[in-house]
């Protein structure tokens, strides 16, 4: 069960910034944006009790998910050490720090449920509950990187603190803008809401990101002390895909921004309502994932810490460079000869078995990729070549239309070929390795996501289907996928060889973000966005594919 215990462990900490963007984004929101007591706002007390809910449910989550991070750590150490931690455990600033956070959450959520709950309009009310999240939120400092650090640790638990603000107050109030739509759809809310509180939320997101960048760059020049410590380690790597992200977002809220522009520029209202919406969407899907990768981020060690382990910019390169994939691959008898088993190996290096096992896996996935995605782009060619005959025209439609049964295809091949030590191959029993094992559970779950997402795919595209919400689950598995490549761990290698392995799967991780919210803007938009989206979607599956067709395993 332990490998069960370490994959939860990679993913929790990102809901765990999630549950707390939506509590304190929610405090900040009822502050900053809806303002109640203000005479003139005239709000509807079902916009305000919609509100309360979202926090409440912020709080009881986070509470939740603090209890649940403490078990979920006593339950990977007694997997390691073979027996109970207690009460040394008890004693360390993880255990008292969580359990306090835990405790002043839920005084805040008791006080939003029973006490502002009932006087929503009330100004004093709300600050009272501003005065009692300060507690919960400061008492954060102690269960993250800065409270172990012997250099300037106060003042950098101060700025992780306000940068988590910053982050859940924009993260926050994203949210709060789907869930106005929501209800202006639904006719729950008068629709002039909805332009005049997007008008008001873009100053306020806007200071958002200001308290991000400026509590941020003090931070990362802390952590990282040269510019091979941004480029040849974990931490930068994810620093790295954190501003990538952050870049995304931006991109989407600065089309928002525009949106809200135009609106009251020229009173048209197309934008706002047939457009914005989808793109709050897609960036809701971007920060979800920017906060996963910030809880990876604070499980990896800082880069100024581990100048003996940080690789080159040239080796980092090394990775990506093109060359020609691997299609042959070692016998399964001579890759078990070669080690007794890729799970079992604590620092070593694998045989060269097994690296040639595991490159010939990775090319030919890309392969996969790169043809599939080839004909999914051909598929937004409106212009078809000329004198093309009938049957030559249904093989191209065909082809460019059923490309998601690659998907299957390469989904049980992964099945035979991911972890070969492991049933069916290997000697290695299936439940043993999987929930024994945190990779090798990641890599079941990946092979089952990638099948799934080709045959939900498939049935997506058929004419039955395609009014229904079926086409849906393709953008949300894919923006999983990215969120478990973000999070995948490779835990028997040194630190350095698990970087250079690591850095080809954040940057995947990326595209699959790409490649679900252009999918998902493609489903929503009106055209020509719905097809531009489309496009941009397959594009990154083929940049997905390349990285995989090129992919190389560190020798050290």
């Amino acid at each position: 069960m332990a490998g069960i215990a370490d994959f939860l462990d990679s993913l929790i900490g990102g809901f765990s910034l999630i549950c707390f963007a939506l509590a304190i984004g929610s405090l900040f929101w009822g502050l900053f944006i809806l303002q109640p007591w203000q005479k003139e706002t005239d709000l509807p007390p079902m916009l305000l009790d919609k509100t309360l809910y979202l926090l409440r449910l912020g709080g009881v989550a986070l509470a939740c998910t603090q209890i649940f991070k403490i078990i979920l750590k006593i339950w990977l150490m007694s997997a390691v050490l073979n027996h109970s931690p207690f009460p040394e455990f008890a004693d360390t600033t993880q255990f008292i720090g969580g359990v306090v956070r835990t405790l002043l959450t839920v005084i805040f959520t008791a006080y939003c449920t029973l006490v502002l709950a009932k006087k929503p309009f009330s100004k004093d009310y709300w600050y009272g509950a501003a005065w009692l999240a300060m507690p919960m939120i400061i008492s954060g400092a102690w269960l993250v990187h800065a409270a172990g650090r012997f250099d300037n640790p106060y003042i950098l638990m101060g700025l992780t603190v306000i940068h988590q603000l910053g982050a859940a107050a924009w993260v926050g109030g994203v949210f709060h803008l789907v869930h106005i739509w929501v209800l202006t759809k639904q006719q729950t809310i008068p629709s002039t809401l909805w332009p005049k509180l997007l008008k008001r939320f873009s100053l306020f997101g806007l200071s958002s990101v200001g308290v991000i960048l400026l509590t941020g760059l003090p931070m990362g020049l802390q952590y990282i002390d040269s510019w091979n410590g941004f480029i040849g380690t974990g931490y930068g790597n994810l620093l790295t895909v954190k501003i990538i992200l952050l870049g995304l977002a931006l991109g989407l809220a600065w089309l928002n921004k525009s949106t809200v522009h135009v609106y009251f520029l020229t009173g048209n209202d197309h934008g706002l309502n047939n457009r914005l919406p989808y793109y709050l969407e897609a960036e809701a899907f971007v920060l979800i994932t920017l906060l996963f990768t910030a809880a990876s981020l604070a499980s990896q060690p800082p880069a100024i810490d581990i100048p003996h382990l940080t690789a080159t910019w040239q080796e980092v390169v090394t990775m990506f460079a093109p060359q020609w994939p691997s299609i042959t691959s070692p016998s399964h008898q001579d890759l078990i000869a070669g080690e007794a088993g890729r799970v079992a190996i604590i620092g070593q290096t694998p045989s060269e078995a097994a690296t040639a096992w595991s490159n010939y896996n990775h090319n030919i996935a890309g392969i996969f990729l790169t043809i599939m995605s080839f004909f999914a782009m051909l598929s937004y060619v409106k212009q078809r070549p000329r004198n093309t005959s009938a049957a030559l025209e249904t093989f191209f439609l065909g082809i460019t239309r059923y490309w998601p049964m690659g998907f299957v295809t390469l989904g049980v091949f992964l099945f035979f070929r991911s972890d070969a030590e492991t049933w069916p191959l290997g000697p290695i029993g299936f439940w043993e390795s999987t929930f024994n094992n945190g990779e090798v559970l990641q890599h079941r779950i990946a092979t089952l996501l990638v099948f799934s997402l080709g045959v939900i795919e498939l049935f997506a595209r058929l004419p039955k289907y395609q009014n229904s919400q079926l086409p849906y689950f393709f953008p949300i598995l894919a923006a999983f996928g990215g969120l478990m490549l973000l999070t995948h761990s490779h835990i028997g290698f040194q630190a350095k060889s698990a970087f250079l392995i690591q850095v080809g799967h954040t940057l995947m991780g990326i595209f699959s973000l790409i490649l679900a919210c252009g999918r998902w803007l493609e489903l929503k938009l009106d055209r020509p966005g719905k097809d531009i989206a489309g496009f941009i979607s397959v594009a990154a599956l083929f940049q997905i594919g390349l990285i995989l067709m090129f992919y190389r395993e560190p020798l050290y």
